[in-house]
């Protein structure tokens, strides 16, 4: 990813992008662990970060608004001792009035005013408490935010408030975002690149206007399908099936018993991630997908 750049990941509910999300933030716990791969920001690895330096990394490097950051709040600190409590973790330096301004110039960035530094999470409104979740998550200025179902929970009109204050929050940081979700419609308006996961896998990731127009994948075009549509009228379409379970997945390709378009190679042989369209050089445009129909296997 670039600098300023937003990329999306959707994929139903299971399909890994909570976990992905948790991963690149290594806060995933035993018995669940990292296998392979690798996690490059600028020059860190963060695969192979020791845990303290790995510590000093969030937030100041890479940072997450947690899927249900409403909840995530203390309930007995106030607001303000919270936003501080992150930044002291990272930064030995004075607190005071020094501090209290840092805190209210977070507020004022995200939009609140900076007498909400005094409240308790339970004063707060919804929108309120993702604000406060985000104003966190930047207080140290990171390089890349993800933003985990940012808008759920909220309605329509706080949604676009609070997207608005997030996408304005990313152009004066110029950090890039992660923005995971359900709303295909949300990720149509916001972001440049869309990921769609499926069992754990990136299936297709491509610009997001093409993805939903031309879909390579033949599960991203049953995703774009299922989608209902104010120009035509019809019965909803959803993906017959169901995920399958990550603990006993099927051979090969995951998504072969729901999948329209099987082949005989797709039982026995996972697809790799390969380069099915690319516009010129720059692999921000190129288009990817994990489907045997896109690289010639058939047994």
């Amino acid at each position: 990813m670039l600098a300023g750049e937003r990329l999306g990941l959707v994929g139903e509910s299971g399909s890994g992008k909570t976990t992905t999300a948790m991963a690149l933030m290594r806060l995933i716990h035993p018995p669940g662990r990292i296998e392979s791969g690798r996690a490059q920001l600028g020059d860190l690895e963060l695969l192979s970060l020791s845990d303290e330096q790995m510590r000093q990394a969030r937030f100041a490097h890479i940072s997450l608004i947690p899927q249900g950051v409403m909840n995530s709040l203390n309930p007995v600190m106030r607001v303000g001792a919270q936003i501080a409590d992150t930044i002291q973790a990272h930064e030995q330096g004075p607190g005071g009035e020094k501090m209290r301004a840092r805190v209210s110039n977070l507020l004022s960035l995200v939009e609140l005013d900076p007498d909400t530094a005094q409240m308790y999470p339970h004063e707060l409104s919804g929108g309120m408490k993702q604000r406060v979740g985000m104003a966190i998550s930047v207080a140290l200025r990171p390089q890349v935010i993800i933003a985990d179902e940012p808008t759920s929970a909220l309605d329509v009109v706080v949604q676009k408030r609070v997207m608005d204050t997030l996408f304005r929050v990313q152009g004066e940081l110029d950090a890039a975002v992660i923005l995971v979700g359900h709303d295909m419609g949300l990720m149509a308006q916001c972001v440049d690149r869309l990921g769609v996961m499926y069992a754990g896998r990136l299936v297709e990731l491509g610009p997001v206007q093409q993805l939903l127009e031309q879909p390579l994948h033949p599960y991203t075009r049953l995703l774009v399908s299922s989608l209902p549509s104010l120009d035509r009228r019809g019965e909803f379409r959803g993906i017959p099936g169901l995920p399958p379970s990550l603990l006993d997945p099927p051979a090969g390709c995951p998504f072969h018993p729901r999948c329209p378009e099987a082949i005989d190679g797709c039982t026995t042989k996972i697809p790799g991630l390969t380069t099915v369209v690319a516009d010129d050089d720059s692999a921000r445009i190129e288009r990817r997908a994990a489907c045997h129909l896109h690289t010639g296997v058939t047994s």
